[in-house]
């Protein structure tokens, strides 16, 4: 036994080292951290279990039967984080610059069928080339393998995906799929084409960092939803979130602790500026709202007219979506649309209950919107608060205009609780637009034209642009003062605890893609 225990040792040693010491260190020498380096910062100490340790790749064409590595360039395996069990696979850039190939690709696929029928979360952190290129077919087919599991596992399990380093071709298109990408600045790239090809196509000069680095992604393209400054940061950030999300979409997110002390805001009470085209930040209202210092925001730095995350209420996990009046006037527009639909159906998918903050003066006006689709992607936002069974308040802080008002997350659809502050706004449109209009002759044979139209603004400022009409109606269940909203959150939260909905029945909706 003696000696199958050294041969079990040195086989265990030798996986252990990936692609050996020199690349290891290649990889410090970047700023990287190694594979195994990453898992263990991940997961709780020691109770990570490792699968597939001894996988070896079976080509043979162009020398590589000369070149054997344990475990093929990818760690995968299961552990907890905080307790909580995640399953995750690392890829090794160490080996074969991470590259995939059909036994890498198998080792994934075996890890995401075990968190499918286990109901546990999948954390993918990615660091490889793309396509082992001597394998040819093989390794094209095994990257399919894994994004049809993605499409398989979405809206089952969460998936997260960490880019580490390089992600480029087709490994783009699986953490495209799952729930959130996060990347590192500086060290991890995403993009289907690299420089060298967009050079020789569009005689573009760029950098891959300019072309697809983590800001770029985290603030132009919105493809990545976080961005951290070093992979540290970013693999806590990890942890954070999934603090917020359940293991599977059959149960719900776990409750935290909170102090209940005091839960009236006094300075919600002043927070809106008294001129309405003032602007203010809804952050300093999502503050005095949440449990204190739980909001983490998603998207932060695109689409900033809106501001989407998660944050508690009574150590409940919620999700968050919330005009941003400091930017754009908080108006809508395709890249607000798009971020607030999808952060909506991920809270949806796995029972995350909604708080919508309105401040809306409508959607951005424009040829270049709607050349590119506002109608479509503006019907996204609507689709996805429509189609949300989770419990969903909505609180009208200012101004809620025209159909942005219906969009965001109103009565008609399917809101449980809609509150108003008694200085809300909800109208067809801006007092003054709305008497341009309907007192047009008035105002044009009015022997002084300006003050005509002051008098006609303050008319329809006093019988429309406030919550009471709307109130009288039902589509706003009550105004209240803006001091007592998160007493009023924490109540209505509790009571839709056990909101039950039935859809019709369908394969699925059809979504304006």
């Amino acid at each position: 036994m003696q000696k199958q225990l050294d041969t079990l040792k040195n086989k265990t040693a030798q996986a252990l080292l990936g692609g050996g010491a020199d690349r290891i260190a290649s990889q410090h020498k970047k700023g990287k951290l190694t594979a195994r380096e990453r898992v263990d910062l991940l997961v709780d100490e020691g109770s990570f279990e490792e699968i597939g340790m001894f996988v070896e790749h079976r080509s043979k064409d162009f020398g590589l039967e000369k070149e054997i590595y344990p475990g093929d360039g990818v760690i995968t395996g299961y552990g907890t984080i905080n307790g909580r069990a995640v399953y995750i696979f690392s890829q090794d850039f160490t080996v074969f610059g991470g590259s995939l190939s059909e036994t890498h690709a198998e080792k994934i696929v075996k890890l995401m069928d075990l968190a499918m029928k286990n109901g546990i979360p999948l954390i993918g952190l990615n660091d490889s080339g793309g396509a082992r290129i001597q394998e040819g077919v093989v390794s094209l087919g095994g990257y399919a393998d894994i994004f049809y599991r993605n499409v398989m596992a979405s809206g089952v399990i969460p998936q997260i995906s960490a880019i580490m380093g390089p992600c480029a071709g087709g490994a783009v298109y699986s953490p495209a799929m799952t729930d959130f990408i996060m990347m590192v600045e500086n060290s991890s790239y995403m993009f289907v084409t690299g420089p060298n090809v967009v050079k020789t196509v569009t005689h573009e000069d760029v950098t891959s960092e300019e072309l697809g680095g983590a800001m770029t992604h985290a603030s132009k393209s919105g493809v990545t939803h976080f961005a951290y400054a070093n992979e540290v940061e970013c693999i806590n950030g990890i942890k954070r979130l999934l603090s917020y999300i359940p293991q599977n979409c059959e149960e719900t997110a776990p409750l935290a602790d909170y102090d209940s002390s005091d839960e009236w805001r006094e300075k919600l009470n002043s927070v809106i500026p008294a001129n309405p085209s003032q602007p203010y930040d809804m952050r300093d209202v999502i503050q005095e709202l949440v449990d204190s210092e739980s909001f983490y925001e998603v998207h932060k730095d695109f689409a900033e007219n809106i501001v989407v995350g998660f944050a508690r209420i009574a150590g409940r996990s919620i999700g968050i979506v919330a005009n941003q009046p400091a930017v754009l006037a908080g108006v809508l527009d395709i890249n607000s649309s798009t971020k607030g639909a999808r952060f909506v159906r991920f809270c949806d998918c796995f029972n995350i209950p909604l708080l919508t903050l309105v401040d809306v003066p409508g959607f951005l006006p424009g040829t270049d919107q709607e050349w590119h689709g506002i109608i479509t992607n503006g019907a996204k936002l609507l689709y996805a608060f429509s189609e949300a069974t989770v419990s969903k308040l909505t609180v009208i802080t200012r101004k809620a205009y025209g159909g942005a008002y219906d969009v965001m997350n109103s009565k008609h659809i399917g809101a449980d609780m809609n509150y108003a502050w008694p200085n809300a706004e909800i109208a067809v449109m801006g007092a003054k637009g709305a008497a341009e209009i309907i007192f047009k002759r008035e105002i044009s044979s009015a022997a002084d034209p300006a003050q005509k139209l002051d008098e006609m603004v303050n008319l329809y400022t006093e019988n429309f642009a406030n919550p009471y009409k709307a109130a009288a109606r039902g589509f706003v269940d009550e105004v209240i003062e803006p001091a007592a909203t998160r007493q009023k959150l924490i109540r209505a939260f509790k009571v839709c605890e056990t909101k039950a909905v039935k859809l019709p029945r369908k394969k699925h909706g059809n979504i304006p893609l």
